[in-house]
């Protein structure tokens, strides 16, 4: 599958309203919550410490400094870093822009996509996948978050480190954000993996998956990743996107399903003792 910066934009486009339905859900709790629209994209910050803080869908749009030093500042009342995941098919002056401010590139991950148009088999006739109704957010929650908790080895990614209890609160607010459809694995009728998905414009965001410790090499991953692209297709869409690491299994695996690397996003980071002096347009 090739990826041209029109599609580029579309997917980074989709991946900015998912991180602001996500964090939208965090102010039923947290009242100094924020989502910021720049440059095409968004600047979330939701709690400290949180995997939400971050920049997304920039470099597809003209972003003013001045637009971008209000996000400077409002990370500065708090205290916070800012991260940027930035696509390696946005403009190229923005990383330019971002660097002459005092950014670094602390990591980087991979975007991933597969056509619909004839999607995959099912998996393994061990494993049964379901979609969890809202009553039963509980037992996803209690998958997801034992196995984000012990994350797979592998890899080379962000230097990442959360807080199990902010992890739990996150999954949390995640799951019941505006379009998001949750699943859960069963193998041989027991709880072995959770995963969700959000459908935008026609594009499938496999956007989180977890395979609990005992369950793994089983197929459970490859499993979740083939109901939601064979849901997806059945719900009109085009193309299924996933972010993985680079190197990692999850890679590994996406790829096995025919996953094309699309591009990958850079990702900056700003501590909050720098300041911001640039002017102009990026």
């Amino acid at each position: 599958m090739f990826c041209d910066v029109a599609l580029a934009a579309r997917i980074e486009a989709a991946e900015a309203r998912l991180v602001a339905e996500a964090a939208a859900s965090v102010t039923r709790r947290v009242a100094d919550a924020s989502v910021i629209e720049v440059g095409g994209g968004v600047a979330a910050f939701t709690e400290a410490g949180s995997p939400l803080n971050k920049v997304a869908g920039l470099g597809f749009a003209a972003l003013a400094a001045e637009a971008w030093t209000a996000v400077e500042l409002e990370h500065a009342r708090r205290g916070a870093p800012i991260q940027v995941e930035l696509s390696t098919l946005a403009d190229p002056q923005l990383a330019t822009f971002l660097c002459a401010r005092g950014y670094r590139l602390v990591g980087v991950e991979n975007v991933s996509g597969s056509s619909l148009a004839s999607p995959p088999a099912p998996g393994a006739p061990d494993i049964a996948i379901e979609v969890v109704a809202s009553e039963r957010l509980q037992q996803w929650l209690d998958v997801m978050v034992s196995g984000f908790g012990a994350a797979d080895a592998g890899g080379a990614g962000v230097p990442e480190s959360f807080d199990a209890a902010v992890v739990e609160r996150v999954v949390r607010d995640f799951a019941t954000a505006r379009g998001v459809t949750l699943f859960l694995a069963r193998r041989n009728g027991e709880p072995a993996g959770a995963a969700s998905m959000r459908i935008d414009t026609g594009i499938a965001q496999l956007c989180g998956a977890a395979t609990l410790p005992s369950q793994r090499r089983r197929g459970v991953q490859s499993a979740l990743l083939r109901h939601r692209l064979r849901h997806a297709a059945a719900a009109g869409c085009d193309v299924g996107v996933v972010t993985t690491q680079p190197g990692s299994k999850s890679q590994q695996n996406v790829q096995a399903l025919q996953f094309s690397l699309l591009y990958a996003r850079n990702v900056f980071v700003r501590e909050p003792e720098h300041g911001s002096s640039s002017s102009g347009e990026a």
